[in-house]
């Protein structure tokens, strides 16, 4: 079915339309809060708090960008309101491949080069760490991060320079160890 006729069904109150919208988006919703969060439980509460709020604001939902883009902008926004409330913002030292719903099996990394990368990352600030994830983790365009995000296409590219230069520097001891 067509999305905006899906979407249409949900505004009318179709509530299998709802699940069908919830069904086609909720893997890659959880999978942005759980990179940016780096916890399983709180990416859960997370991606339910942002169908909440999605379904909530359907009405007011335009349709000039794609919906999935629309809902990534109110997953980043419900991740960062959260972590500052639960003040996950200071070590959070989680191992990435437990991302439950990635479908794809990884090379495994040296256990110290991992910690490091995702302590590194940690440590970038909000915004470089945002772009960073959308774009290299999740393979979004500095399109379509500019539109979740509210910021234009160059203020994406120039913080993921910036996050990718901070993150070399970190790591710079790990040079030519690991190499494709």
């Amino acid at each position: 079915m067509d999305e905006s006729a899906l979407i249409a069904r949900v505004r009318a109150g179709d509530g299998a339309a709802e699940r069908a919208l919830y069904d086609t988006h909720v893997d890659r919703v959880y999978r942005l809060a759980y990179r940016l969060s780096g916890d399983d439980e709180l990416a859960r509460e997370f991606t339910q708090d942002t169908f909440v709020r999605a379904f909530e604001r359907l009405g007011s939902f335009r349709g000039e960008a794609r919906l999935s883009t629309w809902l990534h902008a109110i997953t980043t926004s419900v991740v960062l309101n959260g972590l500052r409330k639960v003040k996950r913002f200071q070590r959070r030292e989680t191992d990435l491949t437990e991302a439950t719903g990635v479908s794809r099996p990884g090379r495994q990394a040296e256990p110290d080069l991992k910690r490091r990368l995702a302590v590194a990352i940690d440590g970038l600030p909000d915004g470089y760490r945002t772009v960073f994830v959308m774009h290299d983790v999740e393979g979004y365009t500095h399109e379509e991060i500019g539109a979740a995000l509210g910021i234009e296409t160059g203020t994406s590219k120039a913080q993921l320079s910036r996050a990718r230069a901070r993150l070399r520097e970190a790591l710079a001891d790990f040079a030519g160890e690991w190499v494709s």
